[in-house]
């Protein structure tokens, strides 16, 4: 099996045209716990909905090698107001199994109750989705990720309008998911948390400003540069056509044994 899960090729996407990422190359290794920072409308979220495959590429291509997908996005993304239960939010996660009108058998509702109990939720099956908290929910939310049984899992600011609790208990989920060989990507703002939970890490300003280990990455040089970037953005810009700086991949068995010393030094 390859250790490459995903490969960016110049990739630029965007909307109607104005591009939002810019002439992204990289390869995620298989197995990996990637952190994807920059400000607010650096191309974080536009990345994520590209690999989904929500958003098709301007130019160039992600050639991807994962068996099954798992996206989990922002909760300012999600209809709260729609007459819906946890348990049906939930079981939302067997679609690739049983398709969205599929029977859910005995069996299935047994993962579903130990899901939700896997993220603290037992007993909130019935409860309406617009009476949760924003911990509520993403607890939900994840608890439905866990029933998909994805190798590639995307997360798009999982700890947005959440505790300090809930941030512990679903990191521990994410440090699991990593331990059982998953690959991850998520959307962070807390430069703090990136640098104590996640191995590597993607700066974007709408190009790619530094991709590799996370020590490597979140310089104070890098930083300011993403900063700059942004700042001098032109929002009426069309999408650019001259290549950008190619950010060449560490090699999948540095990337893996980062995230194992990242690992050891969580649980210290």
């Amino acid at each position: 099996m390859s250790s490459t899960c995903l490969e960016f090729k110049d990739l630029t996407l965007g909307y109607q045209r104005h591009a939002a990422v810019h002439h992204l190359s990289g390869v995620v290794a298989r197995g990996s716990l990637t952190a994807v920072v920059g400000a607010n409308g650096s191309g974080k979220s536009t990345l994520m909905k590209g690999v989904a495959g929500i958003l098709k590429p301007i130019s160039g291509s992600i050639d991807a090698a994962y068996r099954r997908l798992a996206y989990l996005p922002q909760q300012s993304d999600i209809d709260r107001s729609f007459p819906a239960r946890v348990i049906d939010l939930v079981s939302l996660g067997f679609w690739q199994e049983r398709g969205l009108l599929g029977r859910i058998t005995r069996s299935d509702k047994t993962r579903l109750l130990a899901c939700l109990a896997a993220v603290g939720l037992s007993g909130f099956e019935t409860r309406s989705l617009d009476s949760l908290s924003g911990g509520q929910m993403q607890r939900a939310l994840f608890a439905r990720t866990m029933l998909q049984d994805a190798d590639l899992i995307l997360l798009d600011e999982p700890f947005n309008a959440v505790d300090e609790r809930t941030i512990r208990d679903l990191l521990a989920l994410i440090r699991q998911w990593a331990d059982e060989g998953r690959t991850l990507l998520c959307v962070l703002h807390d430069h703090a948390l990136v640098k104590s939970h996640f191995p590597q890490t993607l700066l974007m300003a709408r190009k790619p400003v530094a991709w590799g280990m996370t020590a490597d990455v979140m310089t104070p040089d890098h930083l300011s540069k993403a900063r700059t970037f942004q700042e001098a953005w032109d929002e009426n810009a069309g999408w650019c056509e001259e290549p950008g700086p190619t950010l060449l991949p560490q090699p999948a068995d540095d990337l893996l044994q980062g995230r194992d010393v990242a690992r050891r030094a969580a649980h210290v």
